[in-house]
Protein backbone atom coordinates (compact mmCIF):
# COMPACT_ATOMS: atom_id res chain seq x y z
CA UNK A 1 0.00 0.00 0.00
CA UNK A 2 1.19 3.46 -0.30
CA UNK A 3 1.42 6.48 2.41
CA UNK A 4 2.69 9.80 2.72
CA UNK A 5 5.98 10.56 4.44
CA UNK A 6 7.60 13.85 5.02
CA UNK A 7 11.49 12.46 5.59
CA UNK A 8 14.25 14.36 6.71
CA UNK A 9 14.93 18.41 4.64
CA UNK A 10 12.18 20.73 4.23
CA UNK A 11 9.71 21.15 1.79
CA UNK A 12 10.23 17.30 1.53
CA UNK A 13 6.61 15.06 0.80
CA UNK A 14 7.55 11.28 -0.36
CA UNK A 15 4.71 8.45 -0.96
CA UNK A 16 6.01 5.37 0.65
CA UNK A 17 5.61 1.51 -0.05
CA UNK A 18 4.66 0.03 3.36
CA UNK A 19 2.79 -3.02 3.85
CA UNK A 20 -0.87 -2.97 4.83
CA UNK A 21 -1.21 -2.64 8.87
CA UNK A 22 -2.39 -5.74 10.58
CA UNK A 23 -5.28 -4.57 12.95
CA UNK A 24 -5.94 -5.20 16.81
CA UNK A 25 -8.98 -6.38 18.18
CA UNK A 26 -10.28 -3.14 19.24
CA UNK A 27 -9.48 -1.27 16.07
CA UNK A 28 -11.39 -1.24 12.15
CA UNK A 29 -9.07 -1.16 9.05
CA UNK A 30 -9.94 1.91 6.58
CA UNK A 31 -9.37 1.65 2.56
CA UNK A 32 -9.13 5.42 1.87
CA UNK A 33 -11.15 7.10 -0.69
CA UNK A 34 -9.65 11.07 -0.11
CA UNK A 35 -8.61 12.76 2.49
CA UNK A 36 -7.95 16.46 3.44
CA UNK A 37 -4.62 18.66 3.99
CA UNK A 38 -4.17 20.74 6.88
CA UNK A 39 -2.29 24.05 6.00
CA UNK A 40 -2.45 24.98 9.33
CA UNK A 41 -1.15 21.86 11.41
CA UNK A 42 0.60 20.00 8.13
CA UNK A 43 2.38 22.50 6.32
CA UNK A 44 3.84 24.90 9.36
CA UNK A 45 3.92 22.01 11.68
CA UNK A 46 5.31 19.51 9.31
CA UNK A 47 5.71 20.45 5.90
CA UNK A 48 8.57 23.11 6.88
CA UNK A 49 10.10 21.41 9.03
CA UNK A 50 13.95 20.14 8.85
CA UNK A 51 13.44 16.57 10.78
CA UNK A 52 11.56 13.37 9.31
CA UNK A 53 8.29 13.21 10.54
CA UNK A 54 6.08 10.48 11.80
CA UNK A 55 4.05 9.47 9.35
CA UNK A 56 0.78 9.09 11.55
CA UNK A 57 1.26 13.03 12.11
CA UNK A 58 0.31 13.73 8.28
CA UNK A 59 -3.09 14.39 8.27
CA UNK A 60 -5.96 14.12 10.30
CA UNK A 61 -9.31 13.80 7.56
CA UNK A 62 -9.84 11.00 5.94
CA UNK A 63 -12.43 8.96 4.42
CA UNK A 64 -13.38 5.51 3.24
CA UNK A 65 -14.63 2.16 3.39
CA UNK A 66 -14.35 0.03 6.75
CA UNK A 67 -12.29 -2.95 5.02
CA UNK A 68 -11.92 -5.22 8.29
CA UNK A 69 -13.15 -5.24 11.78
CA UNK A 70 -11.86 -6.50 15.15
CA UNK A 71 -13.31 -8.72 17.22
CA UNK A 72 -14.19 -6.58 19.95
CA UNK A 73 -15.72 -3.34 17.68
CA UNK A 74 -19.33 -3.50 17.19
CA UNK A 75 -20.57 -0.19 15.77
CA UNK A 76 -19.02 -0.64 12.46
CA UNK A 77 -19.49 -3.13 9.88
CA UNK A 78 -17.19 -4.36 6.50
CA UNK A 79 -18.30 -1.68 3.66
CA UNK A 80 -19.77 0.95 5.79
CA UNK A 81 -18.68 4.40 4.71
CA UNK A 82 -17.05 6.16 7.67
CA UNK A 83 -14.98 9.24 8.37
CA UNK A 84 -11.72 8.91 10.59
CA UNK A 85 -9.47 11.21 12.52
CA UNK A 86 -6.54 9.22 10.08
CA UNK A 87 -3.51 10.49 8.21
CA UNK A 88 -2.76 10.33 4.81
CA UNK A 89 -2.86 6.30 3.57
CA UNK A 90 -4.23 4.17 1.32
CA UNK A 91 -5.25 2.09 4.39
CA UNK A 92 -5.07 2.88 8.30
CA UNK A 93 -5.99 0.82 10.95
CA UNK A 94 -7.83 3.27 13.45
CA UNK A 95 -8.57 2.72 17.15
CA UNK A 96 -12.26 2.86 18.06
CA UNK A 97 -12.90 1.42 21.10
CA UNK A 98 -10.29 3.00 23.59
CA UNK A 99 -9.54 6.16 21.35
CA UNK A 100 -8.49 9.09 23.06
CA UNK A 101 -10.73 10.96 20.63
CA UNK A 102 -14.17 9.93 20.46
CA UNK A 103 -15.61 9.52 18.22
CA UNK A 104 -12.69 8.55 16.12
CA UNK A 105 -14.44 7.54 13.30
CA UNK A 106 -18.01 8.57 12.30
CA UNK A 107 -20.51 6.76 10.06
CA UNK A 108 -20.95 9.46 6.93
CA UNK A 109 -24.92 9.65 6.66
CA UNK A 110 -27.08 9.33 4.09
CA UNK A 111 -26.71 12.19 1.41
CA UNK A 112 -23.56 13.37 2.94
CA UNK A 113 -20.75 12.98 0.18
CA UNK A 114 -17.47 11.73 0.68
CA UNK A 115 -15.73 14.92 -0.08
CA UNK A 116 -17.54 16.54 2.21
CA UNK A 117 -17.16 13.97 5.16
CA UNK A 118 -13.10 15.20 4.96
CA UNK A 119 -14.25 18.28 6.86
CA UNK A 120 -15.75 16.10 9.43
CA UNK A 121 -12.74 16.51 11.74
CA UNK A 122 -12.66 20.61 11.12
CA UNK A 123 -16.39 21.17 11.44
CA UNK A 124 -16.25 19.70 14.65
CA UNK A 125 -13.62 22.19 16.06
CA UNK A 126 -15.42 24.66 14.44
CA UNK A 127 -18.66 24.07 16.32
CA UNK A 128 -16.62 23.32 19.95
CA UNK A 129 -15.13 26.35 19.28
CA UNK A 130 -17.96 28.67 18.80
CA UNK A 131 -19.83 26.60 21.29
CA UNK A 132 -16.76 28.03 24.00
CA UNK A 133 -17.80 31.91 22.90
CA UNK A 134 -21.05 31.26 23.62
CA UNK A 135 -22.18 33.64 20.80
CA UNK A 136 -25.53 34.74 21.15
CA UNK A 137 -28.00 36.69 18.71
CA UNK A 138 -27.06 40.04 20.67
CA UNK A 139 -22.98 39.67 20.10
CA UNK A 140 -21.06 40.85 16.98
CA UNK A 141 -18.19 38.09 16.53
CA UNK A 142 -15.07 39.14 14.19
CA UNK A 143 -13.56 35.87 12.63
CA UNK A 144 -10.26 37.27 11.59
CA UNK A 145 -8.48 34.65 8.98
CA UNK A 146 -10.76 32.57 6.36
CA UNK A 147 -9.08 30.00 5.32
CA UNK A 148 -10.25 26.91 6.61
CA UNK A 149 -9.99 27.07 10.49
CA UNK A 150 -11.32 30.54 10.35
CA UNK A 151 -14.33 30.30 6.90
CA UNK A 152 -15.31 26.91 9.44
CA UNK A 153 -16.00 29.18 12.37
CA UNK A 154 -17.75 31.87 10.67
CA UNK A 155 -20.26 29.25 9.27
CA UNK A 156 -20.99 27.31 12.76
CA UNK A 157 -21.15 31.00 14.55
CA UNK A 158 -24.07 31.78 12.00
CA UNK A 159 -25.49 28.13 12.44
CA UNK A 160 -25.32 28.84 16.31
CA UNK A 161 -27.27 32.40 15.74
CA UNK A 162 -24.35 35.20 16.50
CA UNK A 163 -26.06 38.23 15.91
CA UNK A 164 -23.65 39.75 13.27
CA UNK A 165 -20.44 37.95 11.74
CA UNK A 166 -17.63 40.00 10.14
CA UNK A 167 -14.81 37.94 8.61
CA UNK A 168 -11.48 39.59 7.79
CA UNK A 169 -8.33 38.03 5.47
CA UNK A 170 -6.04 39.92 3.30
CA UNK A 171 -6.81 37.19 0.06
CA UNK A 172 -9.44 38.14 -2.12
CA UNK A 173 -10.26 34.80 -2.56
CA UNK A 174 -10.87 34.15 0.82
CA UNK A 175 -13.11 36.96 1.08
CA UNK A 176 -15.21 36.75 -1.75
CA UNK A 177 -15.27 33.12 -0.45
CA UNK A 178 -16.72 34.76 2.77
CA UNK A 179 -19.23 36.47 1.59
CA UNK A 180 -20.45 33.87 -0.69
CA UNK A 181 -20.65 31.47 2.51
CA UNK A 182 -22.47 34.17 5.08
CA UNK A 183 -20.42 36.39 6.61
CA UNK A 184 -22.75 39.79 7.73
CA UNK A 185 -19.51 41.75 6.19
CA UNK A 186 -16.28 41.24 5.56
CA UNK A 187 -12.94 43.62 5.73
CA UNK A 188 -10.24 43.07 3.15
CA UNK A 189 -7.26 43.64 5.48
CA UNK A 190 -5.13 44.23 2.32
CA UNK A 191 -6.68 47.15 1.00
CA UNK A 192 -7.52 49.12 4.47
CA UNK A 193 -6.94 49.27 8.33
CA UNK A 194 -9.36 46.11 9.67
CA UNK A 195 -9.32 48.07 13.36
CA UNK A 196 -10.79 50.77 11.68
CA UNK A 197 -13.36 49.37 9.40
CA UNK A 198 -14.55 47.06 12.37
CA UNK A 199 -14.89 49.67 14.64
CA UNK A 200 -16.62 51.94 11.89
CA UNK A 201 -18.88 48.78 11.39
CA UNK A 202 -19.94 48.57 15.00
CA UNK A 203 -20.16 52.42 15.80
CA UNK A 204 -17.30 52.62 17.39
CA UNK A 205 -18.06 50.05 20.28
CA UNK A 206 -15.71 46.90 18.94
CA UNK A 207 -16.82 43.48 19.14
CA UNK A 208 -18.34 41.20 21.51
CA UNK A 209 -15.75 38.02 20.52
CA UNK A 210 -13.04 38.35 18.41
CA UNK A 211 -11.41 34.69 16.94
CA UNK A 212 -8.24 34.73 15.92
CA UNK A 213 -7.18 32.27 13.51
CA UNK A 214 -4.80 34.02 10.72
CA UNK A 215 -1.48 32.12 12.38
CA UNK A 216 1.46 31.44 10.64
CA UNK A 217 4.09 34.94 10.60
CA UNK A 218 0.81 37.29 10.12
CA UNK A 219 -0.48 36.00 12.81
CA UNK A 220 1.25 38.10 15.36
CA UNK A 221 0.23 41.25 13.68
CA UNK A 222 -3.27 39.76 13.72
CA UNK A 223 -3.43 39.65 17.51
CA UNK A 224 -2.70 42.82 18.34
CA UNK A 225 -5.06 44.18 15.81
CA UNK A 226 -7.34 41.63 17.57
CA UNK A 227 -7.02 43.46 21.05
CA UNK A 228 -7.86 46.93 19.45
CA UNK A 229 -11.09 45.91 17.68
CA UNK A 230 -12.35 44.26 20.65
CA UNK A 231 -14.55 45.92 22.94
CA UNK A 232 -14.04 45.58 27.36
CA UNK A 233 -15.36 42.54 28.82
CA UNK A 234 -14.88 41.03 25.30
CA UNK A 235 -13.82 37.55 24.49
CA UNK A 236 -10.11 37.19 22.61
CA UNK A 237 -10.35 33.52 21.45
CA UNK A 238 -7.00 32.31 19.61
CA UNK A 239 -6.89 29.66 17.40
CA UNK A 240 -3.85 30.17 15.03
CA UNK A 241 -0.26 28.31 15.12
CA UNK A 242 2.24 30.35 15.36
CA UNK A 243 6.21 29.61 13.35
CA UNK A 244 7.68 30.98 16.07
CA UNK A 245 6.99 34.43 16.71
CA UNK A 246 5.91 35.65 20.48
CA UNK A 247 2.57 37.43 20.75
CA UNK A 248 2.02 40.78 21.46
CA UNK A 249 -0.11 41.32 24.50
CA UNK A 250 -0.10 44.23 25.66
CA UNK A 251 -1.62 44.78 29.29
CA UNK A 252 -2.91 48.55 28.86
CA UNK A 253 -4.99 47.06 25.96
CA UNK A 254 -6.02 43.63 27.27
CA UNK A 255 -6.96 44.48 30.76
CA UNK A 256 -10.74 44.39 31.03
CA UNK A 257 -10.83 41.49 28.28
CA UNK A 258 -10.88 37.87 28.55
CA UNK A 259 -8.43 35.76 26.77
CA UNK A 260 -8.31 31.95 25.84
CA UNK A 261 -6.30 29.68 23.86
CA UNK A 262 -7.83 26.80 21.46
CA UNK A 263 -9.88 25.03 23.96
CA UNK A 264 -11.93 21.99 23.34
CA UNK A 265 -13.71 20.49 25.74
CA UNK A 266 -13.34 16.97 25.49
CA UNK A 267 -16.51 15.85 26.92
CA UNK A 268 -18.40 17.55 24.39
CA UNK A 269 -17.15 16.22 21.37
CA UNK A 270 -19.14 13.66 20.48
CA UNK A 271 -22.08 16.18 20.91
CA UNK A 272 -19.74 18.33 18.70
CA UNK A 273 -19.31 15.68 16.46
CA UNK A 274 -22.91 14.70 15.74
CA UNK A 275 -23.88 18.56 15.15
CA UNK A 276 -21.07 19.37 12.71
CA UNK A 277 -22.52 16.03 10.85
CA UNK A 278 -25.22 17.75 10.70
CA UNK A 279 -24.31 21.21 9.75
CA UNK A 280 -22.01 19.67 6.75
CA UNK A 281 -25.75 17.14 5.59
CA UNK A 282 -27.56 20.22 5.62
CA UNK A 283 -25.15 22.71 3.65
CA UNK A 284 -25.03 24.98 6.81
CA UNK A 285 -21.47 24.19 6.28
CA UNK A 286 -21.09 24.54 2.67
CA UNK A 287 -17.93 22.05 1.90
CA UNK A 288 -18.28 22.09 -1.88
CA UNK A 289 -17.48 25.52 -2.31
CA UNK A 290 -14.58 25.82 -0.29
CA UNK A 291 -12.39 23.17 -2.18
CA UNK A 292 -10.65 24.29 -4.99
CA UNK A 293 -8.08 21.33 -5.73
CA UNK A 294 -8.34 17.84 -5.69
CA UNK A 295 -4.71 16.05 -6.02
CA UNK A 296 -4.03 11.95 -7.05
CA UNK A 297 -2.21 10.76 -3.74
CA UNK A 298 1.08 10.05 -6.48
CA UNK A 299 1.24 13.86 -6.64
CA UNK A 300 1.35 14.64 -3.13
CA UNK A 301 4.23 16.88 -3.44
CA UNK A 302 2.78 19.12 -5.64
CA UNK A 303 0.10 19.34 -3.61
CA UNK A 304 1.91 20.23 -0.40
CA UNK A 305 3.89 22.90 -2.98
CA UNK A 306 0.76 24.61 -4.20
CA UNK A 307 -0.64 25.21 -0.76
CA UNK A 308 2.82 26.77 0.63
CA UNK A 309 3.39 28.92 -2.32
CA UNK A 310 0.80 29.95 -4.06
CA UNK A 311 -1.53 30.48 -0.99
CA UNK A 312 -3.62 32.98 -3.13
CA UNK A 313 -4.98 30.22 -5.03
CA UNK A 314 -6.04 27.77 -3.01
CA UNK A 315 -8.66 26.82 0.08
CA UNK A 316 -9.03 22.87 0.54
CA UNK A 317 -7.01 20.57 -1.07
CA UNK A 318 -7.61 17.09 -1.50
CA UNK A 319 -5.67 14.08 -1.69
CA UNK A 320 -7.10 11.46 -4.10
CA UNK A 321 -7.15 7.50 -3.15
CA UNK A 322 -9.91 5.70 -5.11
CA UNK A 323 -8.41 4.89 -8.63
Amino acid sequence: MKRIAKPAGAYNIAVEEVEVPAISSTEILIRAQCSLISRGSEIWRRYVREEAIDHRMMGYSLVGWVAEVGAEVEEFKTGDRVAALAPHAEYVAVEVVASRHKPAVVLLPAGLSPEAGTFWPLATSSVLWMWETAAGPDDVVVIQGQGLVGCGCMQAAKAQGAGRVIGIDALSLRCDLARELGADAVVNASSGDPVAEVLALTEGAGADIVVEAVGGRAGAQAFAAAQDMLKGGGLLQVLGLYEGEPLPLYSEKIMGKRLVGSYLDASRRPAGSARALELLTTNQIQFAKMITHRFPYAEAAAAFDLLYNRLGETMAVLLMWDN
